[in-house]
């Protein structure tokens, strides 16, 4: 997996969510707490099941529906809380680092930046906009004896789940990854209580 094939799946997320609201309507505060989740996942043929603390959210299944993996095991879970214009950073198993920076929140939207790196070396830089609390799935690179999927979810409680007009949110399958490429797809808001550790 290269920065340049995750590059290429986000900008398929960037398009599609780009398409589920508008951004011209006026900026809502700039200054409202948004929670950032990052699970880190390690999906593998063991036969082991779903991790409890995936099956209780419902991830786990989510998970299921976009892989083809018999166990779905959550190795990492990180919340830190940030506001626009402030950036935070996830070290994720396997040694490499994402760092996040929401920019701006319109309506229910939050454009935010994505860098990945490995060690000090950016994999993938890139820019795009979720639904307030939506999930972002990121698979790979291998990982152990499979691979690690990466779920991120930004939001505020003071915003709206759903576009203000009534708007088609494209069906999770439509962010297809490219041959050979990561997969990344968002998720509709999942308003169940996150994992816990």
């Amino acid at each position: 997996m290269t920065g340049r094939q995750i590059f290429g799946v986000l900008l398929t997320v960037l398009a599609i969510c780009a398409f589920t609201a508008p951004m011209g309507a006026a900026a809502e505060s700039q200054s409202l707490p948004l929670r950032v989740r990052v699970d880190s996942v390690l999906a593998a043929n063991t036969d082991k099941g779903i991790d409890p603390a995936l099956a209780v959210s419902g991830i786990g299944e989510r998970l299921k529906t976009m892989f083809d993996y018999s166990t779905y095991h959550l190795v990492l879970h990180q919340e830190l809380e940030t506001v626009c214009g402030k950036q935070v950073t996830f070290e994720l198993p396997g040694g490499r680092i994402l760092q996040i920076a929401p920019h701006a929140i319109v309506q229910n939207m939050i454009s935010m930046e994505l860098v990945l790196f490995e060690g000090t070396r950016p994999l993938m830089t890139t820019d795009l906009r979720l639904i307030n609390h939506a999930v972002l799935i990121v698979g790979g690179p291998k990982y152990e004896r499979g691979m690690l999927i990466t779920i991120i979810t930004m939001g505020s409680n003071d915003l709206p789940d759903r576009p203000r007009e009534h708007r088609r949110v494209p069906h999770p399958a439509m962010a297809a990854p490219a041959p050979g490429a990561a997969d990344a797809a968002p998720l509709p808001p999942n308003n169940d209580s996150p994992p816990q550790q």
